[in-house]
C-alpha cells in the first residue's frame, strides 16, 4: 500500500514538473530568467587602454639641453617645488653635513610651533655660541619675530640656540622636534643634532632632502617674507640695544627670479647653499653641498646659476590630460551583473615639468571580474600616472554602489516573482 502511494506521488510530481516546464517555455520564462542576475550570461568587461603621450604631443617645443657639467659641489640637486620632480642630481642621496642651511628647518619649525610676538631670553649657553653671533648677553630678551631675521639673514649661531631653547625647552629637545618633522616629511637620510648647523657627529642631510625641506618651508608666507628681506632693524626688549641685520645672500640680487634661501659654511661642510628662483609658474629649489672651501666662496653661486639655468631652459610646466572614462566591470555571483566605478578622490589637475624627451603614460590596474559581495567604496584598482618608468601619482578606483551576493532566500524571491508576474501577464 505504501509503495503505491509513493508511485502516485511521484507520477503527480512528474506531471506537475512537465506542466511547469511547458508553461515556462510557452510564456518565455526561460528567456526572462536568462536576462536576470545571477543567470544572465555576461562577458568580462575590458579595462581602459593605457594612454601614452610624448612631451611634444603635450606642447613642449624646447630642444633638450645638456646637463650641468663642471660643478664644484660634491653634492647637488635641482627640484621642481610644485611636483617634487628631481630635475638634476649629483650624489643627491649621499649623507653630508649642511652647515647653516640647517636653519631652514629651525625657522619653519619655529614658525609652526610658536607665536611671532613671543619674547625670547638668551641663556648663558646660547650667548656662548661661536661666531657668527648677534652678540647678545645672557638675560637679554628679544621678540621672536626679530630673531628670525637674525637667524636667516645674518645666520647668527647664538640666536639659533636661543630660539631652540625657547621653542623646545632645550637644544636636545628642539633637535628631537626637528627630527620628528623630518620624519613627517618622509625624509630618511636626514638627522639633526644642532639648530644652527655647527659641525656635530650625526648631523647630516642629503642634497635632495635639503631641497625637500626648503620646498616645504617655501609654502609658508612668513618664511618667504623673511628670506627675501634685504635688511631689518630692531632692539632688544630689556636692554634697549639696537641691532641691524643684512641679507648676505648674493644670489638674491644677482639672478633673475631669485628668492633666496640660505647659505652655510663650516670647516667640515664647506660652502653650502640652498636656493630658490621663480619664473612664471615654475618654482625651482636647488642645493649645493661642499661647494669648495676658502678662498672659493663664489663656487656655490656659480653652481647654483648653472642648475637654475638648466632647469628653466630645459623644462616646461605642462598640464597632464586626465584619465579615461571609467567603465563598469562584471560582477560574479551578485544581484547585479555590472559594477559602476569611481575615483576615490577628486581628479585634480596634474602639472609636471617636462623636457623634450619625456613621455607620460596613464595605466590601469583593474580586474575584469569581481565577486560579490561588494561594498560601496571598496577599492577595486588603481589609475597610475607614469613619467617614463617612474610612478608619479596613483589614484585608487573604487566601487560606486553596493552589490549583495546571491543567497537561497534571494533566489526564492526572484523565481517566485518571475513566475507569478509572468503568469499574470
Amino acid at each position: 500500500m505504501y509503495s503505491i502511494i509513493q508511485k502516485c506521488i511521484s507520477i503527480f510530481l512528474y506531471i506537475i514538473s512537465i506542466f511547469l516546464c511547458t508553461f515556462c517555455l510557452w510564456n518565455g520564462l526561460d528567456q526572462t530568467v536568462l536576462q536576470t542576475p545571477p543567470f544572465q550570461n555576461t562577458k568580462p568587461m575590458e579595462t581602459p587602454q593605457a594612454q601614452s603621450y610624448t612631451a611634444k604631443q603635450l606642447g613642449v617645443t624646447s630642444k633638450p639641453q645638456k646637463s650641468p657639467t663642471g660643478l664644484y659641489a660634491k653634492g647637488a640637486c635641482l627640484l621642481d617645488a610644485s611636483s617634487g620632480r628631481v630635475l638634476f642630481e649629483k650624489n643627491a642621496d649621499t649623507q653630508m653635513p649642511m652647515a647653516s642651511t640647517t636653519k631652514i628647518m629651525t625657522c619653519i619649525l619655529t614658525l609652526e610651533s610658536t607665536k611671532l610676538d613671543d619674547t625670547v631670553t638668551f641663556s648663558s649657553h646660547a650667548a656662548s655660541m661661536p661666531d657668527v653671533q648677534i652678540n647678545a648677553v645672557a638675560g637679554e630678551s628679544f621678540l621672536l619675530k626679530d630673531l628670525l631675521y637674525s637667524l636667516m639673514l645674518e645666520s647668527h649661531n647664538d640666536t639659533a640656540v636661543a630660539i631652540a631653547e625657547h621653542v623646545g625647552g632645550s637644544v636636545e629637545d628642539f633637535a628631537s622636534m626637528m627630527n620628528k618633522k623630518a620624519e613627517e616629511l618622509g625624509l630618511t637620510n636626514t638627522h639633526f643634532v644642532t639648530p644652527n648647523g655647527l659641525d656635530a657627529k650625526e648631523h647630516y642631510t642629503t642634497p635632495k632632502e635639503l631641497c625637500l625641506i626648503a620646498a616645504y618651508a617655501m609654502q609658508n608666507d612668513t618664511f618667504r617674507k623673511i628670506i627675501t628681506t634685504k635688511e631689518h632693524s630692531f632692539s632688544s626688549s630689556n636692554k634697549h640695544r639696537s641691532f641691524h641685520v643684512t641679507n648676505h645672500d648674493a644670489f638674491l640680487t644677482s639672478y633673475d627670479g631669485a628668492i633666496g634661501i640660505k647659505t652655510g659654511f663650516t670647516g667640515n661642510a664647506g660652502y653650502c647653499f640652498c636656493g630658490a628662483a621663480k619664473r612664471g609658474d615654475t618654482l625651482l629649489i636647488s642645493s649645493v653641498l661642499a661647494a669648495g672651501w676658502p678662498p672659493n666662496k663664489s663656487y656655490k653661486w656659480r653652481d647654483t646659476r648653472k642648475l637654475m639655468d638648466y632647469g628653466f631652459a630645459n623644462f616646461t610646466n605642462i598640464e597632464i590630460p586626465s584619465g579615461a572614462r571609467l567603465p563598469s566591470i562584471t560582477v560574479k555571483g551578485g544581484r547585479n551583473t555590472t559594477l559602476p566605478l569611481k575615483r576615490s578622490k577628486p581628479l585634480k589637475e596634474l602639472t609636471l615639468p617636462l623636457s623634450a624627451d619625456d613621455t607620460v603614460a596613464i595605466r590601469y590596474e583593474l580586474p575584469t571580474v569581481v565577486t560579490a559581495p561588494v561594498r560601496n567604496g571598496d577599492v577595486i584598482g588603481y589609475e597610475n600616472y607614469y613619467l617614463g618608468d617612474m610612478l608619479i601619482q596613483s589614484i585608487p578606483i573604487a566601487s560606486d554602489r553596493e552589490i549583495k551576493e546571491v543567497d537561497p532566500l534571494y533566489m526564492g524571491r526572484l523565481l517566485s516573482r518571475l513566475f507569478f508576474l509572468k503568469a499574470i501577464s
